[in-house]
């Protein structure tokens, strides 16, 4: 749990901790302070693919109150990580299972997941609610560890599809 714990690239602690122990230092300790710090995340910043930066640490995107799912994780994760809560990036794929279709197009998605009561939770400052149908592609301390793909230069995207559907249970495995 300990690497859970550190600053890294991303992750800037050194920098947060204060800021996180005058925020948070008076709220329960546990699942309550991650809901406070979820929501003074998602709250924190203004999701926008154009704000988009690859070199945007936490600090930053507090500062910048702008960004992308990252953003929110990397915020997210610092100050849980201030406040002695385990804490590790996530990235993958979020489809629109469950809520309104998003008319924008289908992108890479950041999440976290933290450590309470014995085991790993996921949660995602974004959205802030829960969600189904993530898929699960990396986990690390932060993007650096689980880069969608690593290019140096110029590298475009110029399409992405992924379709995702909700599976009913079968009556042999419910």
């Amino acid at each position: 749990m300990l690497v859970f714990l550190l600053g890294s690239r991303y992750c800037d602690t050194d920098k947060m901790a204060t800021l996180a122990w005058s925020l948070f230092a008076k709220v329960e300790p546990g699942w309550e302070r991650v809901r406070a710090i979820l929501e003074y995340s998602h709250k924190r910043i203004k999701f926008n693919y154009q704000d988009a930066r690859s070199d945007r640490s936490a600090f930053e995107g507090h500062n910048e109150q702008v960004g992308v799912c990252r953003d929110y994780s990397h915020l997210a994760i610092t100050l849980c990580r201030c406040m002695n809560i385990p804490a590790r990036y996530c990235t993958g794929y979020l489809g629109d299972i469950g809520v309104p279709a998003d008319p924008s197009p289908m992108d890479f998605s950041a999440w976290f997941e933290v450590f309470l009561d014995g085991k790993w939770h996921t949660v995602d400052a974004r959205h802030n609610k829960p969600r189904i149908g993530r898929i699960l592609m990396a986990r690390g301390r932060d993007a650096t560890d689980a880069a969608i793909s690593t290019a140096f230069g110029s590298a475009k995207l110029l399409k992405f599809d992924i379709v995702t559907y909700e599976m009913k249970p079968s009556p042999a495995s419910a």
